[in-house]
């Protein structure tokens, strides 16, 4: 026996139509009434209901970005900062912004492993460029923090107040959950044995849940050290790439090309 759907395609009716757009048509006769209209018209409805819809997706995703922005807290300085406008005028900025790309285009194996990097050099070298870098091109899947040091240790010690909105609980476990932190200007502080608790509970929070961090710091590998404290400064080593920055600060440069480009 012949499928029921074969014999109502059969007797479907068509007629001649005309389009005032397009010209004449055949229209065909869907049920009782309702005829087909201009198979063109019907396209190009088709094709603005679909650049619509990609417009609308397009838009949310935007604010979407926006939103993890803001809630990233990363400086508006560096907001547009990539890996394809890092300046490279030496070899060690080239090294370094291959190490740091590779690192961002791998970061779900680092989410896996809990890897992270140390970047480590004078004011204005390029470290938050890169770390800028990194947390924007994962943002859109990956929940990043950027922080400053000094930041961590205020957080925490506005939990001991009476009148407090978080406990420290609180605020370890929203540093400690995110896929990536960015710890800036590590050696900052004093480097008091109570800051040094403080950073030792977030990062070894972070440690033991495998997540990935980078900081950045001034100093070389024994000021960090003392700056950390012995039993981070352990986690850290183990768990991160150290990266030198070890050339000159690009800001006099910047300014020059700045004033140069005002005169032209």
């Amino acid at each position: 026996m012949e499928p029921l759907s074969k014999h109502v395609a059969a007797e479907k009716q068509t007629r001649s139509d005309s389009c005032e757009k397009h010209g004449a048509f055949t229209s065909v006769n869907f049920f009782r009434n309702v005829w087909s209209r201009c198979q063109v018209c019907a396209e190009e409805v088709r094709k603005a209901d679909a650049e619509a819809s990609e417009r609308a997706r397009i838009t949310l995703e935007r604010e979407r970005l926006q939103q993890r922005i803001g809630r990233s807290a990363i400086p508006k300085r560096f907001i547009g900062r990539g890996f394809d406008n890092f300046s490279v005028r030496n070899d060690g900025q080239g090294k370094a912004l291959q190490i740091v790309r590779e690192y961002a285009d791998q970061f779900d194996a680092h989410l896996k492993t809990g890897h992270g990097l140390v970047l480590s050099g004078k004011p204005g070298t390029g470290k938050s460029h890169l770390a800028a870098a990194v947390m924007q091109s994962i943002l859109a899947n990956h929940s990043v923090l950027y922080v400053t040091c000094m930041d961590v240790i205020r957080m925490v010690r506005e939990t001991w107040r009476r009148d407090a909105d978080e406990s420290e609980r609180d605020v370890l476990q929203r540093l400690g959950r995110m896929a990536l932190l960015v710890i800036d200007e590590v050696g900052v502080q004093y480097g008091t044995e109570g800051e040094q608790t403080i950073l030792f509970d977030v990062l070894d929070l972070r440690y033991r849940d495998m997540l990935p961090t980078i900081l950045m710091t001034n100093q070389d590998l024994a000021g960090a050290k003392t700056f950390l404290g012995e039993r981070t400064w352990d986690r850290v080593r183990e768990t991160c790439r150290w990266v030198p920055f070890d050339w000159e600060s690009y800001r006099p440069d910047a300014r020059s090309e700045a004033l140069e480009g005002q005169k032209s």
